[in-house]
């Protein structure tokens, strides 16, 4: 499982002109599923997620988490953090999940974000989104769950 994480300022995602999730300030995760990912992937990063560190203190330094800061986290499903561009000029996206099994591990993410008690806003999984966001910082984290040290097609 794999995490694109943008501290942000504020940030929504719109289908079809209509904004369906929305944060005023908070985390943006762009969150990728993986053919073999299981709810172990899933507790992992999103407990990881919501106590990273990514917010100043008083002392100006990265010392609090989302919680401490009062902050949501609007989550975003992304096949496309899987796109594998090593051959040809098309990535390839076999290593992302089928989409049930990508909807329910999305859907379990959500539940375990809010679960830890983040408030979550979601975008619609499958369909077209168009994001924006204020990157505040910027601020911008790659993160994946440990299995995936061990790439798949090894």
């Amino acid at each position: 499982m794999r995490a694109l994480i943008q501290r942000v300022s504020q940030a929504q995602v719109q289908v079809d002109g209509n904004t369906v999730g929305a944060i005023a300030h908070g985390l943006l995760v762009l969150l990728g599923v993986r053919q073999d990912d299981t709810m172990q992937d899933v507790q992992y990063l999103a407990s990881k997620i919501v106590t990273l560190r990514l917010f100043a203190d008083a002392q100006g330094k990265m010392n609090r988490d989302v919680r401490e800061q009062q902050g949501a986290v609007l989550v975003v499903s992304q096949f496309t953090l899987y796109a594998d561009c090593r051959k040809g000029r098309r990535p390839s996206f076999t290593q992302a999940a089928a989409a049930p099994l990508a909807q329910q591990l999305y859907a379990a993410f959500l539940a375990e974000v809010t679960r830890l008690g983040v408030p979550v806003a979601q975008g619609v999984f499958g369909a077209h989104m168009a994001v924006s966001l204020v990157n505040d910082g910027p601020v911008t984290i790659m993160l994946h769950s440990p299995r995936e040290d061990t790439p798949a097609d090894s």
